[in-house]
C-alpha cells in the first residue's frame, strides 16, 4: 500500500506552538487518561490544518534528556502514522488541537506508545 507522503507527514504548522492555544487548550478542553498518557482536545474552527497537536514528556518524571526526546520521536511517528483516521471524522467542518503528556515513569516500548495514540485517537474522533 502506497501512500501520499502530503498524508504522512506531520507539518510544522500542525504542532500546536501558541501560548495562548495552549492556555486555551488546558483551561478549556476535555480531558482523557490512557496509560501511559494523559490526553486533552479541544474543538476550534476549521483552519489550513485539521489539528494541530503538541507533545510533552514532563521532566520531573523522565530526568534524562535523551529518554525525553525518545518518548517524544516514539510518539510523534505513531501520531504521524496514524492521524488519517481522526482527520477523516473532522473532515473540513471542525479543527482541533491536541496535547499528549507522557505520564509515566518508565521508559514505554513503541508498541505500548502506538497502541495508546491510537487508542486516543480513537476517542476524540469518536467525540467530535
Amino acid at each position: 500500500m502506497t501512500h501520499d507522503t502530503t498524508e504522512t507527514t506531520l507539518r510544522r504548522r500542525e504542532r500546536l506552538s501558541s501560548d495562548d492555544a495552549i492556555d486555551r487548550l488546558f483551561a478549556e478542553g476535555h480531558k482523557g487518561y490512557v496509560a501511559p498518557f494523559r490526553f486533552w482536545y479541544r474543538l476550534r474552527e476549521p483552519d489550513e490544518t485539521p489539528a494541530t497537536v503538541l507533545f510533552s514528556v514532563p521532566k520531573r518524571l523522565v530526568k534524562r534528556a535523551n529518554k525525553r526526546n525518545l518518548l517524544r520521536r516514539r510518539t510523534k511517528e505513531s501520531y504521524r502514522l496514524n492521524k488519517q483516521r481522526l482527520f477523516k471524522q473532522l473532515a473540513e467542518t471542525k479543527g482541533v488541537d491536541i496535547a499528549f503528556v507522557y505520564n509515566m515513569r518508565e521508559i514505554a516500548d513503541y508498541k505500548t506508545i502506538n497502541n495508546a495514540v491510537e487508542k486516543m485517537l480513537g476517542i476524540i474522533a469518536e467525540r467530535v
